[in-house]
């Protein structure tokens, strides 16, 4: 296919397929910490994917890749750090 040449392409596909699959989990009611850390992991991926792919920042200059996937780490780990916590 000519049109998965492209990256934004390929990128809007796999959000599409990790939309899908999170909704999926909503939908039957997954529930427990491996689905938690799986949704969260596909929300982290699906961040990166429109920083570097539909934000551009894949040729930007380092400083501002550095700004925003340290923001998107540090946003995750917070979440996850929230959800750990509320377990104990």
């Amino acid at each position: 296919m000519n049109a998965l040449k492209n990256p934004a392409h390929r990128a809007w596909l796999v959000l599409i397929v990790a939309t899908g699959v999170t909704w999926y989990l909503g939908e039957v009611g997954a529930a427990g910490t491996s689905a938690i850390v799986a949704m969260l992991v596909i929300a982290f991926i699906k961040g990166r994917l429109v920083i570097l792919d539909f934000m551009e920042l894949r040729s930007a200059p380092l400083m501002w890749r550095l700004l925003l996937e340290g923001w998107l780490i540090l946003v995750s780990s917070l979440i996850l750090l929230a959800y750990w916590m509320s377990l104990k």
